[in-house]
């Protein structure tokens, strides 16, 4: 409570005598706290905020607690518990400014259906060996429309390949799956999509043949069986599209491009033992070596 106290007459300029009256508490109490010689914990805490508050606004306060606890225990040699950054954002008043929206979906007719190979087993052992796609709509300026197709590997979580067209068309899955085929050309993944009308085209399944891979589909309307893509937008979205207005296709490529970069090489995940993707795919080579 007074950490709270002393952190709203820093930051706001509030009165302290009204603020110890919203408090209840003594004002009298409140300086002898101040004055008082901190304690480890207290002096640990002095320490932390600071280096709250810039991590949150790095990257304009799409850090939530768990994602702030990891950040700061790899960044600061820190082995800080999720509980105590919890409370501190609290005191801060820092929350994470992300949020979700529902995808909506385009229904076709397919050429080609595929089994639910994947079957929601969602994990990998090591790089290429399960490969999760799907395309998502964002928009520009007063009416344009983007649509962002992205690859995933399930075994690092990392974003193998994306393009970002116009139009939601074949070209636009045909060249991410060309993309990430001329990167990994070895790689002969389980490959899982939803029954979108690319993914059952002839072509598309032709594709995949000629790759080696073995193609796998969603149950009709369960988004759940491609989950970790439909996870990965989520975020992508919450924590960079929906922060932001975008007024040409320009800015939104750029937009795009640099925050799956950031995904990629610079985004912990609690999931990975706290690395990055990238960092966790050379963890992943190193076992096997």
């Amino acid at each position: 409570m007074y950490l709270t106290i002393q952190e709203l007459k820093k930051t706001k300029g509030y009165s302290i005598t009204k603020l110890c009256v919203f408090a209840k508490v003594q004002r009298s109490s409140y300086y002898k706290w101040l004055n008082r010689e901190a304690s480890t914990n207290e002096q640990f805490n002095k320490t932390l905020i600071p280096l709250i508050r810039d991590a949150y606004e790095e990257k304009g306060g799409i850090l939530g607690y768990r994602q702030m606890t990891i950040k700061l225990n790899r960044e600061q040699d820190f082995h800080v518990n999720h509980k105590r950054i919890y409370r501190l954002m609290n005191i801060l008043n820092l929350k994470s400014v992300c949020r979700r929206k529902r995808k909506r979906y385009i229904k076709s007719t397919p050429e080609i259906t595929a089994k639910n190979i994947l079957n929601r087993d969602f994990s990998a052992n090591r790089f290429g060996e399960k490969w999760l796609t799907d395309v998502t709509e964002m928009k520009y300026g007063k009416s344009g429309k983007a649509y962002l197709s992205a690859i995933l590997d399930l075994g690092d979580k990392s974003i193998v390949s994306f393009v970002l067209g116009n139009s939601n068309n074949n070209v636009l899955v045909f060249r991410t799956f060309d993309i990430a085929h001329e990167q990994h050309p070895d790689a002969k993944p389980i490959f899982h999509s939803d029954r979108g009308f690319q993914y059952t085209s002839k072509v598309f399944k032709n594709k995949l043949d000629n790759a080696g891979m073995t193609q796998s589909m969603s149950r009709i309307s369960r988004c759940i069986d491609n989950g970790p893509m439909e996870a990965f937008f989520g975020t992508l979205k919450s924590e960079m599209y929906y922060l932001n207005k975008f007024s040409s296709y320009q800015e939104l490529e750029s937009a795009v491009i640099e925050y799956i970069e950031y995904y990629n090489n610079h985004r912990y995940q609690k999931r990975l033992e706290c690395m990055t993707p990238m960092e966790y795919r050379q963890h992943l080579l190193s076992k096997v070596a």
